[in-house]
């Protein structure tokens, strides 16, 4: 090789989407050769403008989970109405055992909303908000009770 030769740059995209892992799980299964052990990674993914997905990614290790849930995180995206900085209006919804309540916040107030719930408003964009969950303390449940509940919203 020519110690000249000029290598053609690589460049990474910056991804607009910032990512939280809310919460991973280790699987294990009985075979007949032993225990096979996966893992369960549950991402959030938004671009804290109005957009927010949450996708839920299975693979033998780690990483790859995690790399998995972000990009069905990434495709399962929804928009949200934000007006000031918060949400347009209250809501409580039943998922599953979950009942999450969900109503605007006063300007200033900040997030005032459990982890699960959290992670979903935060990387929504939404700044402003006041959250409760009642019944379940299952993460994955809550996290999809709090999009499914921010999806109902209308403008």
């Amino acid at each position: 090789m020519n110690p000249n030769q000029q290598y053609p740059k690589i460049e990474k995209t910056v991804s607009e989407f910032t990512d939280k892992v809310v919460e991973i799980k280790r699987v294990s299964k009985k075979t007949k050769g032993g225990n096979q052990i996966h893992f369960t990674a549950l991402v959030v993914s938004g671009d804290k403008k109005n957009r927010v997905g949450v996708g839920l990614g299975k693979a033998k290790s780690v990483a790859d989970a995690i790399q998995k849930g972000i990009k069905k995180a990434q495709k399962s995206l929804i928009t949200i109405p934000i007006v000031d900085g918060t949400i347009s209006g209250a809501v409580t919804l039943k998922f599953k055992g979950a009942i999450v309540m969900i109503r605007p916040g006063k300007k200033g107030s900040g997030l005032i909303a459990g982890g699960p719930v959290r992670a979903v408003v935060e990387l929504a964009g939404i700044q402003d908000i006041v959250s409760k969950i009642i019944g379940s303390k299952t993460k994955s449940i809550n996290v999809w009770a709090a999009l499914k509940a921010l999806s109902i919203l209308k403008k």
